[in-house]
């Protein structure tokens, strides 16, 4: 049968149950979201005279719960206008409208007695077929599926989501025996292509896939730790972003997420997983004990294994938890020569070899670390996943890993972690041995442009399924790069269209990266039917490179700097007049010049979470490679006569002014940065690039051509000056804006309104873009300019002077 899911149920409102809820929100299903109604009244209630039955009381709990969630930062919602998607209402007077749901999502408390209380209910209004799962972290999915109806059965399984659900990427489905196939073959797919999950197929064991390889790492941190001769701030820089994790590594994650969390997850494996041969390690330290006893939990507390001092010799400072004496102090700046010699080695796989292999403390503690991971994760198998690829891809995904175990196996060596771990007494399943002995090098392996694994059961390499959509850049690179500079390499992605990656620090556009993009347009001109921008890092660009920038106009190359924003913009009006479609695909960090370059595509296919926005005022000049410009024009398009006219130059100047970044890709279209009808989003990142893709093709099969140079562009001139003048005036009056900032906004306002001309005059692109660009210059050799670009550059931090 085909299945639509048009509309949820989430049964329970708490910390997931309500994120839940914005997520489905967030892709345009309509979420019905219950929970318990109240017990007694509060004080203001009953002041109010206000009754029990009351609805407003009877969906307190729900409507708080939902309302908490929506203020909270970060946001669990893409736009705020899609919370009319949800929804709410009390299991008392509501339960029977889940007989109109398509899926009924139960997220009450971890207590399998009252989660069977609310099955009951369900079981009363549910109508066959429906799906039904249980967002649980710990509870046996089977016990929760004991007396139920056989459709109820058929249709139910876990739905593990990691917090929050929106940023999060991990999705474990664990079904039981009476789940049926095609419902664990909908839900695998359902949550890939429309949540943007990394879906992973896990078994109904104790903390099912990431959680229990997860939770076993970060524990045997903290029990070996003092064996190691290593403090806190220590471990975390060693396992970091060195290893392709997350900047909060080991102990500053633990206090984010809660310590009182991780000890939970670690008691219940402790109980729940008796023949496991690490099961020490779930066992808890002594000074976690005394920590959890102390409500040191982390950043709920106000404390954990650091704690930011409020007063004192040390206010203001971040001190670090001595374990030994659980006494805060400051941090010294661990330094390590395994990582300084790694520093200039950016392939992750190859970093991660070399530190295996250095002979130095780090080298000692990654051997012995990378070893016992490696037994482990190897014994794991087929417990509680059959295929090495769910493990990878479920610790990738939940815990933020660039490389999941057995790629980290893979990149330091089947046969030398295999050693390292006999030696440390790490005993390895028989089945790597065999596979070794058989002559295999590897967990993974890439054929035909298709990625293999390995499989204990058959002996054999199999592709991983679930690819249909999926394209693959770094698959595509490995098939051959077509050409490469220091700052870009351009693929073939098949089918006629060419993929431009950049690969500089942050994914800064400097004049690498221009001549990358020339060259790949070059390309795509003479023997190709379109070009995807794209990327597989972190962020798609941090925007133009400051540090270059800021060279040029402190040393007075004012010929220099004019001749690199004019090449700038001649790279971004290259993207807009090619003869072949253009399409970016940003995702992360979309800033600057990156969005400077996304609004001058044809197209622009967005990841949900893609952080987009001008924000060269921060650094003391308006947008110099085309932006303003492009937001002249587009205000121009939009405008009609009288005050709507002047609203629509003062949103889109103020979008610039304020420096206003998107917080996803849904909000990019309220700033003005994406266009209603044109460009679009995507919610699944393992999608983006095969979609860009299509859409490249979708162009050209409608008969692509080169669109002409606009010179039919309406600006205000003195008309829209007025209102920029006072305003920034106003601002500067009421001291929310300094001196130089009042002077940026009214040079800003210069070039939206086409410079100081008597009335409305329709003017060229090239015209805005001089006047742009002859701004720029003014405001990059101030001295309070060239001060923001100095701050930004030496610390990081934005300067308002």
């Amino acid at each position: 049968m085909k299945r639509i899911i048009k509309k949820v149920a989430v049964l329970g409102s708490g910390v997931m149950g309500s994120r839940i809820a914005c997520h489905f929100a967030n892709i345009g299903v309509e979420v019905l979201l219950l929970d318990i109604a109240p017990k007694e009244l509060t004080e203001q209630e009953a002041k109010r005279g206000l009754a029990l039955d009351h609805p407003a009381v009877k969906n307190r709990i729900v409507n708080d719960a939902l309302q908490f969630a929506l203020k909270s930062n970060p946001s669990p919602i893409y736009s705020k206008s899609f919370a009319k998607r949800i929804t709410t209402g009390n299991f008392q007077d509501d339960m029977s409208k889940i007989a109109h749901v398509d899926w009924i999502i139960e997220v009450v408390v971890e207590r399998l007695d009252i989660k069977k209380q609310v099955f009951d209910q369900v079981e009363q209004y549910r109508k066959p077929g429906t799906l039904v799962s249980s967002n649980t972290s710990g509870i046996p999915i089977h016990l929760m599926a004991e007396g139920r109806a056989d459709d109820f059965k058929q249709h139910f399984c876990g739905t593990h989501f990691f917090n929050p659900p929106r940023y999060l990427k991990l999705l474990e489905i664990i079904p039981t025996v009476s789940t049926k196939a095609e419902v664990i073959d909908f839900l695998l797919d359902y949550g890939s292509k429309y949540l943007g999950k990394t879906t992973v197929l896990a078994k109904d064991t104790p903390a099912f896939i990431a959680n229990r390889v997860g939770v076993l790492s970060i524990m045997t941190l903290f029990h070996k730790i003092d064996e190691w001769g290593l403090n806190i701030t220590e471990v975390d820089r060693l396992t970091g972003p060195v290893l392709g994790r997350p900047k909060s590594a080991t102990f500053r994650t633990t206090d984010v997420v809660g310590l009182d969390t991780l000890v939970h997850v670690a008691k219940g494996l402790a109980q729940n997983a008796p023949q496991d041969e690490a099961k020490s390690m779930f066992g808890i330290p002594g000074y976690i004990e005394e920590m959890v006893t102390r409500n040191w939990l982390g950043s709920k507390s106000g404390q954990g294994f650091f704690k930011k001092e409020k007063s004192g010799p040390h206010a203001g400072k971040i001190l670090a938890l001595n374990l030994k004496t659980l006494e805060y102090e400051e941090q010294a700046k661990p330094k390590f020569a395994a990582l300084e010699a790694s520093k200039t080695i950016e392939d992750l796989p190859q970093r991660v070899k070399f530190l295996f292999d250095f002979n130095d403390k780090a080298g000692a503690f990654y051997r012995s670390m990378w070893s016992g991971l490696f037994a482990y994760v190897s014994n794991r198998i087929p417990e509680i996943a059959d295929h090495v690829y769910q493990i990878d891809e479920a610790l990738k995904a939940g815990f933020g890993w660039q490389m999941g175990p057995f790629e980290a196996w893979d990149a330091i060596g089947i046969e030398k972690g295999l050693a390292e771990a006999e030696k440390q007494g790490h005993p390895v399943a028989e089945w790597v041995k065999s596979m070794v002995k058989e002559g295999h090098t590897a967990f993974y392996r890439i054929e035909a442009g298709q990625k293999l694994f390995y499989q204990p059961s058959t002996g054999s390499y199999q592709p991983i399924p679930a690819q249909e959509g999926v394209l693959d850049f770094a698959l595509a690179k490995s098939q051959g790069v077509l050409w490469k500079n220091s700052g870009t390499s351009i693929v073939d992605l098949g089918d006629g269209v060419i993929g431009l990656e950049f690969h500089t620090k942050m994914n800064t556009i400097g004049g690498e990266v221009l001549a990358g993009i020339h060259k790949a347009i070059d390309m795509a001109e003479a023997s190709y039917k379109g070009l995807v921008i794209y990327n597989e890092g972190e962020n798609f660009s941090a925007g133009a490179n400051v540090g270059m920038i800021f060279m040029l106009a402190a040393e007075q190359e004012y010929d220099e700097l004019n001749f690199a924003i004019a090449a700038f913009q001649k790279t971004m009006m290259r993207l807009r007049y090619s003869s072949i479609p253009v399409i970016a695909a940003p995702h992360g960090l979309t800033l600057g010049g990156g969005c400077e370059l996304s609004m001058h595509s044809d197209k622009i296919v967005a990841h949900a979470e893609t952080y987009i926005g001008l924000v060269e005022f921060g650094v003391g000049v308006i947008p110099g490679g085309g932006g303003t410009k492009e937001f002249a024009l587009r205000a121009a398009e939009e405008m009609k006569d009288g005050d709507i006219r002047i609203n629509t130059l003062r949103n889109r100047f103020l979008t610039i002014g304020q420096a206003k970044v998107a917080t996803s890709a849904h909000e990019a279209y309220e700033l003005g940065y994406f266009r209603q009808g044109i460009d679009e989003v995507v919610v699944s990142r393992a999608h983006q690039l095969h979609r860009a893709k299509q859409a490249a093709l979708e162009l050209y099969n409608q008969g692509y051509t080169q669109p002409p140079a606009r010179k039919d562009i309406q600006v205000l001139g003195q008309e829209g000056l007025g209102i920029v003048y006072v305003g920034a005036h106003t601002m500067y009056s009421g001291e929310y804006i300094t001196e130089h900032e009042k002077l940026m906004s009214e040079k800003l306002g210069h070039v939206l309104c086409g410079g100081d001309l008597s009335s409305p005059t329709v003017v060229s692109e090239q015209y805005l873009l001089d006047l742009e660009r002859k701004t720029f210059l003014e405001l990059a050799t101030t001295r309070k300019s060239l001060e923001r670009m100095q701050s930004l550059i030496k610390n990081g931090k934005i300067l308002r002077n």
